[in-house]
């Protein structure tokens, strides 16, 4: 801390200290998907034997529907190429990638209204939820708990 701040400082600091690692191949994927509506019905197949795959079969039909909802929300509002990655580490993280730079709205849909619930129902089936900006887009991304393993 003398080195960043010599001198007498007025202000508070905070230093931040982060640690990454490196996952395995077997705790992540991801697929490209053009921007065509016939690829939501391909990813949410994907998506399901992958967490089948991992033995993560209650997270399925949560899981199915996230991404449903992410992907199509990216086809109908931005186009362009979309990447959906599925990782699995002290929690189930789902992350959907476009090009586009605009964060979709949480709200509460009106009786009346045809759409606008799917973030709203994804923030209530997920742990948490959020959007990162990258240089060439966004990344919407989803943690859900993992369920509790099995035996002692």
């Amino acid at each position: 801390m003398t080195t960043l701040l010599p001198g007498a400082v007025d202000e508070d600091a905070t230093l931040l200290v982060a640690r990454t690692r490196l996952l395995d191949r077997n705790q992540f994927t991801q697929w490209e998907l053009p921007p065509d509506p016939a690829a939501v019905a391909t990813i949410r197949t994907a998506v399901g034997k992958q967490l089948r795959d991992w033995g993560l079969d209650d997270l399925t039909f949560a899981s199915e529907l996230i991404v449903s909802e992410l992907v199509t929300n990216a086809i109908r509002y931005v186009g362009g190429p979309i990447q959906v990655r599925l990782i699995r580490d002290r929690t189930l993280i789902c992350e959907v990638s476009d090009t586009g730079h605009t964060t979709p709205n949480l709200r509460h849909a009106a009786n009346d209204d045809e759409g606008g619930r799917g973030l709203f129902i994804i923030a209530q089936m997920t742990h948490h939820w959020g959007t990162r900006y990258t240089p060439t887009g966004k990344t919407i991304w989803t943690e859900q708990d993992l369920p509790p393993a099995d035996g002692p």
